[in-house]
């Protein structure tokens, strides 16, 4: 009988979000959170391992409008089994901007060298997502989930997933999520 292995450590994902007004300062620091690692996750770590899959890896971060109805009842939690955001056109803020940075970590300071942990940090500036929007259909900055895109052999793969109460993103605040993947 075969044997499965375990990993010695856990995959997992936490993320932190502040809102500053139009001059900069903070009207919000949610601290950080828990985040879901979803399967195709692991599929496109898979995939950048094995080398015959062409792949890209992150590409970006999504953000979208969840439901109203999570206003109430509060929002869902997110699962590993998450495939793509609830919202039907959310917006992609793309890896490889000024806005979008990755790096790697060593304990809690960037460093230039690979490890297991990554932090990334996207910055939806004044206007991002823009509203009302005619890609989207979106006429507001009520954002209620999210998650980081990746691609692996052309298909767009969900890596992490979470719901969250509304952030009311006006047209002239700044939102910036910080995101850190312990792989």
């Amino acid at each position: 009988m075969a044997t499965i292995e375990r990993p010695t450590a856990e995959m997992k994902g936490m993320y932190r979000d502040v809102l500053r007004d139009r001059e900069g300062r903070v009207v919000w620091d949610r601290g950080w959170c828990r985040n879901a690692i979803v399967l195709d996750c692991h599929r496109l770590i898979a995939g950048l391992l094995g080398g015959p899959v062409a792949s890209a890896g992150i590409q970006g971060l999504l953000v979208g409008q969840g439901l109203d109805a999570w206003d109430n009842a509060g929002p869902p939690p997110a699962t590993p089994a998450q495939k793509a955001l609830v919202d039907p056109k959310p917006f992609l803020l793309k890896a490889g901007t000024p806005a979008f940075k990755i790096d790697f970590l060593e304990g809690g300071t960037v460093t230039g060298n690979p490890t297991n942990r990554l932090q990334i940090v996207a910055t939806f500036g004044p206007n991002v997502p823009p509203w009302p929007d005619p890609v989207t259909g979106h006429a507001s900055g009520n954002l209620r989930e999210f998650g980081l895109v990746g691609k692996l052999g052309g298909k767009d793969m969900l890596i992490n997933y979470v719901t969250h109460p509304v952030i009311v993103k006006d047209p002239a605040s700044t939102l910036t999520r910080t995101i850190w993947l312990i792989l």
